[in-house]
C-alpha cells in the first residue's frame, strides 16, 4: 500500500549536529496489493552529539526531510497510522548495527498525498576510542499494519560523526541488543493437587515464527506461546498462552468479531492434533487500540501411553468475515506430559483429538518439528482496495506489547 520514506537515526544526550544526507531508494510494496515496486530518493536528518567519551550511551535522531514516494492512490491513510522503522550503521571505531524506531503519529496523508513520518530515535553505547561514522541504511515503513520495505540502491555517504575519547567506560560489542533471560526447563513443573487426581503442568514459553497468509498476501511474525495443562481422570485441559499482546487495530472492530484458533501438536509417544480457541472479543476495540489474544482453551485424550510432547501449530484468525492462517516456520515443544492411552484417544496421527466439543484433525506431514524461543504478539490489519473497505481482521504480525491482565 505504501512506499516511500527514510530510514532512521536519532537525537543524542547533546545533539550538537545535525547532516542531511540523500540517497537513491527502493521502496517494495506489500504483497498482494498489485502495486508496483518505487525508485526513489530518501532525504534525511541525522541529530548527533559532535563528541562524547567511551562508556557513554548516546541518543540519536533521524529526521526525514523527504519520503523515496508518496502515497500511492488507493486510500487516504487517517492521522497515526503510519509508522517507521529502521537500522543505522555504526562504522569506524566500532561497528554496530542500531535499531530505529519512530511513533506512529503522523498527520491524515490523503491519496498521492507527500508522505509524512516521525522522527526515529535509537541509542549506541560507546565502546571504542576514535571517529564513530552513522550512515542511513534500509528501514521499514508500517502504514495500516502493511510494511513497505525500503533499501538504498547505492552506497550511502555517512550523515553524522562522533568523536570519541578514551573515558570510564568498559568495551563491549556496541551493539544495543537487549539481554536475554535463561531458557527454562522443557520439561514442565507440576503442583499437585492432593487426592483429586487432578495435576496442573506448566510448560515453557516458546517463540515460534509464523507464516501468515491473509486475503491481501504474506506476513512473516514471532511469537512467545506457552502451554499448560491440567490433569483430569486420565485427559488433560488445555490452556494456551500468548504471551504478547496482540495488535494495534488500525480500524474500530465491533464487539464479536475476532476469534482465534490454535492446533497443538502432539509428538513423541502420541500423534495428532488437540484444536484450542479463545471466545470471540467482548468489547468493542477501538482504533489504535491494542488486540490481545486471549487464553485459548482445549480438551487433550492421550491416545498413548509414554512420554508425549505439546507444540503450537497452525494458528487461524477469523475476524469480520475472512480467515488468516499462520503456519509455523518452525515449532518447539512447550511442554511434555507423561500419558496413559484412553480409549478413542489422539494416537495414530490420523485420529482427532477432543476440545471441548470440537474435533481436531491430524497434522502428520503438516509442521516441522524444531525449536526456536521468545517474544511476540499478534496485529490485526484491515485493508482498502480503491475505497476503505476493511477486508476482515486480515493479516496479524506480531509486536512486542507486554500482556497487561
Amino acid at each position: 500500500m505504501l512506499t516511500g520514506a527514510a530510514v532512521l537515526l536519532g537525537v543524542t544526550a547533546v545533539p550538537a549536529q545535525a547532516a542531511e544526507v540523500a540517497y537513491a531508494t527502493k521502496c517494495v510494496p506489500p504483497s498482494g496489493i498489485g502495486l508496483p515496486d518505487v525508485n526513489g530518493t530518501t532525504k534525511v536528518e541525522i541529530n548527533a552529539p559532535a563528541t562524547a567519551k567511551v562508556g557513554d550511551t548516546v541518543d540519536v535522531v533521524w529526521k526525514f526531510t523527504q519520503a523515496a514516494s508518496k502515497n500511492p492512490d488507493i486510500i487516504d491513510l487517517p492521522a497515526n497510522s503510519v509508522q517507521p522503522s529502521g537500522t543505522l550503521k555504526a562504522a569506524g571505531a566500532q561497528s554496530a548495527d542500531i535499531a530505529m524506531q519512530g511513533t506512529r503519529q503522523n498527520p491524515a496523508i490523503p491519496k498521492g498525498g507527500a508522505m509524512t513520518l516521525s522522527d526515529m530515535k535509537g541509542t549506541l553505547k560507546l565502546t571504542a576510542a576514535g571517529q564513530v561514522t552513522l550512515t542511513p541504511d534500509a528501514y521499514v515503513v508500517n502504514a495500516l499494519s502493511t510494511d513497505t520495505r525500503c533499501a538504498p540502491t547505492e552506497a550511502v555517504q555517512p550523515a553524522a560523526t562522533i568523536t570519541v575519547t578514551a573515558g570510564s567506560g568498559s568495551s563491549g560489542s556496541g551493539s544495543s541488543s537487549p539481554s536475554t533471560s535463561p531458557t527454562p526447563s522443557t520439561r514442565p513443573s507440576a503442583s499437585g493437587t492432593g487426592d483429586s487426581g487432578a495435576t496442573d503442568f506448566t510448560g515453557k514459553v516458546v517463540d515460534i515464527p509464523y507464516t501468515c497468509q491473509s486475503p491481501i498476501g504474506v506476513k512473516k511474525a514471532t511469537s512467545p506461546i506457552q502451554i499448560n495443562a491440567r490433569k483430569n481422570n486420565g485427559s488433560y485441559g488445555l490452556t494456551v498462552q500468548f504471551k504478547k499482546s496482540v495488535m494495534d487495530s488500525p480500524i474500530a472492530i465491533p464487539a464479536g468479531k475476532v476469534k482465534p484458533i490454535l492446533q497443538v501438536v502432539l509428538g513423541g509417544a502420541d500423534k495428532g492434533s488437540v484444536r484450542v480457541e479463545g471466545p470471540l472479543n467482548a468489547e468493542p476495540i477501538p482504533q489504535n487500540s491494542p488486540i490481545r489474544i486471549p487464553d485459548l482453551k482445549g480438551v487433550y485424550k492421550p491416545g498413548a501411553t509414554g512420554e508425549s510432547t505439546l507444540s503450537p501449530g497452525v494458528l487461524t484468525v477469523e475476524a469480520m468475515g475472512t480467515t488468516t492462517t499462520c503456519t509455523p516456520d518452525s515449532t518447539a515443544v512447550s511442554l511434555t506430559l507423561d500419558t496413559a492411552q484412553q480409549a478413542s484417544g489422539a494416537s495414530g496421527g490420523s485420529g482427532s483429538s477432543s476440545s471441548g466439543g470440537s474435533t481436531s484433525t491430524s497434522t502428520s506431514g503438516g509442521l516441522a518439528e524444531t525449536g526456536s524461543g521468545d517474544h511476540g504478539a499478534l496485529k490485526a490489519l484491515g485493508l482498502v482496495a480503491g475505497t476503505a473497505i476493511l477486508l476482515g481482521g486480515a493479516v496479524f504480525t506480531f509486536m512486542p506489547r507486554r500482556r497487561t491482565d
